[in-house]
């Protein structure tokens, strides 16, 4: 007998297959011993569009007993805010601990694309849960997806990797939640590398996140220059795209 394909029947499958996923990514390696999330500090970075400046970013960190609180915002400055203006706001909160990511939310304004947006992620429950609505059209969208434990987030996930040894030559695997999807994002250490940034000139470790899916995927080439130190301190970040390429250069960085 021929068995019936049902609605029913492709949803199940569309679940066993997410489950699948979510069993098959790595678990989040805590911090190494003695590392701590800023208790309070503020990165400053200047953003440029191939040779024009196009911006700045902001990044913030604030304890909250137990967890920490990283905010970041990204405004575009000058002749490319009148080509194409651009105001995003991202906000995680992490376990200052294992930097499990307990929310992730953004507020994107990209020309005409208006998107509010918060990720939860509910251990207790093996789930995330995406909110999202659009501000031009009113359409919203929630989606539940399961997650097999800690996870981080895409703003998250760039100041985890602080945490981690970072030897070159090495590679690794961290779970990431984004939007829809939990994606595996492999992180090559590359190499040592001498970096000049408005703030000075650093001893930095070259590393490169790669994924099959996802954000990380989208946004073409990924590098990010960290102090060769115990801090590990991002001080210039880049993204190679199809229609150019982006550079975040640390400007300042304030204990406030």
């Amino acid at each position: 007998m021929k068995k019936r394909i049902t609605v029913k029947t492709i949803f199940c499958a569309l679940a066993f297959a997410a489950m699948a996923q979510a069993q098959q990514l790595p678990q989040l390696v805590p911090p190494r011993p003695g590392f701590s999330f800023p208790q309070k500090q503020t990165l400053t970075y200047s953003v440029d569009w191939r040779v024009f400046p196009a911006g700045t970013a902001v990044v913030h960190f604030e304890q909250m007993g137990d967890r920490e609180r990283i905010t970041a915002t990204a405004d575009t400055i000058g002749a490319i805010n009148l080509i194409f203006h651009v105001s995003d706001r991202f906000q995680s909160t992490i376990d200052r601990a294992k930097a499990c990511t307990y929310e992730f939310s953004k507020q994107t304004v990209e020309g005409r694309r208006q998107i509010n947006s918060t990720l939860q992620l509910v251990y207790g429950q093996s789930r995330s849960i995406l909110d999202e609505k659009n501000l031009v059209t009113g359409q919203t969208k929630h989606v539940e997806t399961p997650i097999p434990g800690c996870m981080t987030d895409v703003l998250t996930g760039v100041f985890y990797l602080a945490s981690q040894p970072l030897e070159v030559g090495h590679s690794f695997v961290i779970p990431l939640a984004d939007a829809m999807h939990n994606v595996p994002v492999t992180i090559k250490v590359e190499g040592r590398e001498e970096i000049k940034t408005p703030l000075g000139t650093f001893k930095t470790i070259r590393v490169q996140p790669t994924a099959a899916a996802g954000v990380v995927k989208n946004r073409g080439n990924i590098w990010i220059w960290y102090t060769d130190d115990e801090r590990h301190l991002p001080v210039q970040m880049r993204a190679r795209l199809f229609w150019g390429t982006i550079t975040f250069r640390l400007t300042a960085n304030e204990n406030k």
